[in-house]
């Protein structure tokens, strides 16, 4: 017996922490787990590693910070009260004499920014000053790529918790109670699946201006209904268990019980659900902007990056970048879900 197996079987580990040793003994969950994490990391300091604004800026013995200033062109030497743009020739030649110098972001670019000095018509390819080329209208492919990633996570995130909250609440309240209340919820969610989600979401984005936050709703609106089924199914086997019974015949009222006992034992296919829902959220968020019906104009999105490679069958590299992203993306999800589901599965015996 290796020391990995006598650990998870000690009668002293609870659930969660065997649980959480059999995740980890999964190399490719774990790992993807440490993968996607950091990329998120990564991706909430975007504003740190792809700016077009450098972070500190030492001119004529004074210092400036652009990345929290918006300074005139004036200050460095310029003709006019405009904006400084930092990727003017000339700003650079200021910033380059002696005694001067500016600290860049890695990626010199914001998601939104327009190179007015580039040196080649847009779509550009892949080269020292774009590392991943640029889109149609000169805008940085790979801060577009960074930018719409972090888009794309929260708002998976977002719409996640919206649907396990729904999820879990619809299907606690289905699966302890039972009986008319059951039935009802039931035929409520048989017509409200049948409502055409797309449909409602083209009227939506004709009627109202497009936001993340209006596709939130719209999609937290349906995305709970599947979640439901699996705790509804989970509260119909605990209820009618002997640590249930007990805790009625102690004369515990009804939520209680929900909630002490009833829910922590309901939990394995919510976790086991997570990732695979973030996936589909990712995964409707991309095919709505493709189809411009998502995230409003001018918003860093994975889905518009798509859109603009099959406008532009030439420039591959927007599209290939694009797909490359989005494959990473769901593949770490779903080895993610797949070890979790290894991991909390109690028919699973540990060798």
């Amino acid at each position: 017996m290796t020391a990995s197996t006598s650990t998870l079987s000690s009668p002293q580990l609870s659930p969660s922490r065997r649980a959480w040793l059999r995740f980890k003994r999964n190399r490719l969950g774990f790992g993807s787990l440490i993968i996607f994490a950091s990329l998120f990391v990564l991706s909430l300091g975007a504003e740190l590693l792809s700016n077009d604004k450098p972070w500190v800026v030492r001119y004529e013995g004074h210092w400036y910070f652009p990345f929290v200033q918006q300074l005139p062109e004036t200050v460095f030497g310029g003709d006019f009260e405009t904006p400084t743009d930092y990727l003017d020739p000339f700003i650079q030649q200021q910033l380059a004499r002696d005694g001067h110098w500016a600290l860049r972001a890695p990626n010199p670019y914001h998601h939104g920014t327009l190179d007015y000095f580039a040196p080649l018509p847009n779509p550009a390819p892949p080269s020292a000053r774009n590392l991943l080329g640029t889109d149609d209208r000169g805008r940085d492919v790979l801060a577009r790529l960074l930018y719409g990633f972090r888009v794309s996570v929260l708002f998976a995130l977002a719409l996640t918790l919206f649907g396990v909250v729904l999820g879990v609440l619809t299907g606690a309240v289905q699966g302890f109670f039972v009986g008319k209340t059951d039935l009802v919820f039931q035929r409520f969610i048989e017509i409200w699946s049948a409502m055409p989600e797309l449909y409602l979401l083209i009227i939506f984005s004709a009627v109202f201006e497009p936001s993340v936050g209006l596709l939130l709703v719209l999609l937290s609106l349906f995305g709970w209904m599947g979640l439901s089924d699996y705790v509804r199914a989970e509260f119909l086997r605990n209820r009618q268990l002997d640590y249930v019974k007990s805790a009625r015949a102690l004369g515990l009222g009804h939520w209680p019980i929900i909630w002490r006992h009833v829910l922590p034992n309901s939990m394995t296919p919510v976790v086991t659900f997570l990732p695979f829902r973030m996936s589909g959220a990712i995964l409707a968020l991309t095919s709505l902007d493709f189809l411009g019906l998502g995230v409003p104009p001018g918003t860093p999105s994975l889905g518009e990056l798509l859109a603009q490679g099959k406008n532009n069958i030439d420039a591959w590299w927007i599209s290939l970048s694009t797909f490359g992203v989005l494959v990473v993306t769901l593949l770490l999800l779903t080895f993610m879900g797949d070890a979790l589901r290894d991991a909390l599965d109690p028919r699973k015996v540990d060798a």
